[in-house]
């Protein structure tokens, strides 16, 4: 029997013990009054005088962290959702009936105390403890020898035990949490609905991605996980919803990175009578704002690098960034044989011989790194931008930008394309030039050119990566830090 079992059957066998005891070893009876954050921010800041006068019971709970016994008293960490806090058990306090319960507790159960507040004599904020109830019996021991859960393979299968071992990844996905509801408040603000769309669909669009596809057996149909909520957030323009924006979860088919998870979330937003420019400098507005919100500061520091968020943020047109950060000849732009000789020179895989195609390549390979401060590239090739509208002055280009902050993209906006002729026109030769070898990852959405029939007022669009907004605000390396329960391949 291997050393872990050995332990889960002495906390079993101590589980028996309370219950011939007559102990409830899960009972829900107890209320708590007051938080471990409560407590410290109430008398953290005290003296130890002035604790002595201190009378308050104070009624809270949380797991067993850590436990000193001297025999006739025992000093515990304990921690709940929002700090963790000494307390100190006495048998001559507690009686003797409960300190004999208390001695059969192990590190990881989950008990109710109440007491009052005092300092020991190395000044430590402590809960002397007047009664004691356990709340959960933890019958599997908790991470030993080391300050918190140190395996990464394990912190993400079992992301409750990382939770409880480190106050880091607390902290990571509590920021999370506030920089969304910063989000939702900042548009809201601005006069944005929150609306809802679809996550089956019919079919997958907005997007050039491989789907996840299910089967509805009541209507007899496949259908899809969305790659992406854009062209139902535009039929609700085109109803009438002019300025809106959805949370959403997304689903691509595709491979797994430090920077890809099969499930994700993203921001989309649209504003009828905006372009891509106006978005640009709301994008400023928006992350300037959840920064001093979460972060209370707009310099950050991401892997190693010091970021400065301070608008205004760099621009360089797609070409002009090629040449000037990716050191690519301007001959090169012009001429497809060069490009895809200089893609095949750098190791660079181009499955389509299109120069647009071959130049994103080589953008993603030589520019997107560079791109550590908040910049945003605009007038990205037509062919890579099937839903983005053309750029007046040269059709070649869209009205698009995307965002880039610590070498990794952000955002993605644009002037939308409201011209219905033009945009099955694009949707066809996306068909003609799919990229994917499943074949129906790609579409022709007739509903959607139909919707566009009607008339849809000039609006732009933006998508913002909320996981990758997530790693930079938190200085995280991998996706998987930032999302409670990243995809993982089964344990053999």
């Amino acid at each position: 029997m291997g050393e872990i079992s050995q332990l889960i059957l002495k906390r079993k066998e101590k589980a028996h013990e309370l219950k011939k005891m007559h102990v409830p070893l899960y009972p829900n009876t107890f209320k708590v009054k007051n938080s471990v954050n409560e407590i410290i921010e109430r008398f953290g800041d005290k003296k130890t005088e002035d604790l002595e006068d201190t009378h308050e019971l104070l009624i809270t709970a949380g797991r067993i962290m850590a436990i000193r016994d001297f025999g006739k008293a025992t000093f515990i960490h304990f921690q709940d959702g929002t700090g963790r806090l000494q307390a100190y058990i006495k048998r001559d306090v507690v009686g003797k009936d409960v300190y004999k319960i208390f001695k059969k507790l192990d590190i990881g159960d989950i008990i109710g105390l109440k007491g009052h507040i005092f300092r020991t004599k190395t000044g430590e904020l402590t809960l002397l403890v007047k009664e004691l109830q356990l709340l959960t019996k933890s019958l599997r021991p908790l991470p030993e020898k080391f300050h918190g859960l140190q395996d990464i393979e394990l912190r993400y299968r079992q992301r409750y035990l990382d939770l409880v071992m480190n106050a880091k990844t607390r902290e990571v996905f509590k920021k999370r949490i506030k920089l969304i509801a910063s989000i939702k408040q900042f548009l809201q603000d601005e006069g944005f609905l929150e609306v809802e769309t679809p996550m089956m669909q019919p079919i997958p669009g907005g997007a050039i991605a491989r789907p996840f596809k299910t089967h509805h057996h009541a209507l007899g149909m496949d259908l899809y996980l969305r790659i992406a909520p854009e062209l139902y957030l535009k039929r609700l323009v085109i109803g009438g919803f002019e300025k809106i924006f959805e949370i959403n979860r997304s689903f691509r088919n595709e491979g797994l990175s430090s920077e890809h998870n099969p499930e994700f979330t993203m921001l989309e937003f649209y504003q009828a009578y905006a372009t891509y420019e106006d978005l640009m400098v709301l994008t400023e507005r928006l992350l300037t704002s959840i920064a001093q919100k979460v972060l209370g500061t707009l310099n950050i520091s991401y892997q190693g690098n010091s970021i400065d968020l301070t608008p205004p943020w760099k621009r360089y047109r797609f070409n002009e960034a090629l040449i000037k950060l990716g050191g690519v000849d301007p001959s090169v732009l012009k001429d497809t044989p060069q490009a895809l000789s200089l893609a095949e020179s750098l190791g660079i895989p181009v499955k389509e011989g299109r120069l647009g195609k071959i130049l994103t390549k080589l953008f993603d390979a030589l520019v997107e790194s560079k791109l550590v401060q908040p910049t945003f590239i605009t007038g990205y090739p037509v062919e890579t931008s099937p839903l983005a509208r053309r750029n007046d002055e040269n059709p070649e280009i869209t009205d698009r930008f995307e965002l880039f902050i610590g070498g990794k993209e952000i955002a993605n906006g644009f002037s939308e394309l409201n011209d219905p002729i033009e945009q099955k026109e694009r949707f066809l030769e996306q068909l003609k030039c799919r990229e994917l070898v499943d074949e129906e990852a790609i579409f022709v959405d007739d509903d959607f050119i139909k919707a566009l029939e009607y008339g849809m007022p000039p609006t732009a669009g933006e998508g913002i990566g909320i996981d990758r907004l997530v790693m930079v605000f938190t200085d995280s390396p991998s996706i998987r830090d930032v999302i409670l329960f990243p995809q993982l391949k089964l344990e053999r």
